[in-house]
């Protein structure tokens, strides 16, 4: 990117008032070093003060009109952008929180040819790393993280998907995909991979897009040098949301292997969340149901 870098944030909101502020706050200081041309909240139908405290911080506000999800949140606030004004389009999530700095080395990490998508560390707010890098979903891993647990199978490449090794997270490189709460992506590659996929709601969209992107020869830089502050973990305690992010799990993976790879993973992902039911996890319960019984699986979110 000649000159400095000119980027735009979209921060996708549903009911995201307790947090918003936090996250409007940070982007003043995480900007620094490149040009922050405009904010975007995609609000999906809040009924809190999100879209408020949004205006109020001088964002531009996009009404997606319902709770519509993630990835349509993004395209909806991507959609409000003028592309060819900028060079790079971060998507946040709203409990996340920039560090000083955090744009700059995603926005230069993208002056690689064939770099669309770079990724920051993630941390909690005691600081501690959060395991945010994946590969890509395979039945061997789906079945070592079933019976040996995914923090074991992680350290180890040709088992686990969720990349565990700490020593991973203190070095820039590649990875297949990361955890979409922040991501950069440039012009370039959006204009290319075309539209987030709207039909997972939540989970796995970021997964899909990373796939897709990596296919028309757009791969994704992991950069330790920008560090983001993320609450997240409502999918590890609310049982609706864990299971819907199993469940499309095996949904994108049916989407691009065939009939007897899908039934390998699908029942690697059941076994794997029987097991932690078992343990008295209510959120694996839930999502065992879901697997089993597609007629209780949501169709849309709720209002």
């Amino acid at each position: 990117m000649p000159g400095t870098p000119r980027v735009a944030v979209v921060i996708v909101t549903y009911n995201s008032a307790k947090i918003l502020g936090g996250c409007l706050d940070s982007l003043a200081a995480g900007a620094r070093g490149v040009d922050l041309r405009e904010i975007v909240v995609a609000d999906n139908a809040s009924k809190d003060e999100s879209a408020a405290i949004a205006r109020r911080a001088g964002a531009t506000v996009v009404q997606v009109g319902r709770n519509a999800g993630y990835a349509a949140g993004f395209n909806a606030g991507v959609a409000a952008l003028d592309l060819e004004r900028l060079d790079a389009v971060m998507v946040l999530n709203p409990d996340c929180r920039l560090r000083p700095g955090c744009l700059a080395p995603l926005a230069a990490a993208l002056d690689e040819p064939g770099r669309g998508i770079t990724a920051p560390r993630l941390v909690g707010l005691d600081g501690h790393t959060h395991p945010s890098l994946r590969r890509a979903p395979s039945v061997r891993r789906a079945w070592a993280e079933a019976l040996i647990g995914g923090r074991l199978a992680g350290r180890i490449a040709a088992l686990g998907e969720v990349i565990t090794d700490p020593a991973v997270y203190e070095r820039a490189g590649q990875a297949e995909w990361a955890t979409g709460a922040a991501l950069l992506m440039s012009v370039k590659a959006l204009t290319e991979v075309g539209p987030w996929d709207e039909s997972f709601l939540l989970y796995s969209e970021e997964t899909e897009y990373a796939l897709r992107a990596a296919e028309r020869g757009w791969s994704l830089w992991y950069e330790p040098a920008a560090t983001v502050e993320h609450i997240g973990g409502d999918a590890k305690i609310n049982p609706m949301l864990a299971a819907l992010l199993t469940v499309n799990k095996v949904r994108l993976f049916r989407r691009r292997r065939g009939p007897v790879s899908t039934m390998a993973y699908y029942l690697a992902v059941v076994v794997g969340e029987s097991i932690r039911a078992l343990r008295g996890r209510r959120a694996a319960r839930e999502a065992v149901v879901w697997l089993l019984r597609p007629s209780r699986r949501i169709q849309a979110l709720p209002e």
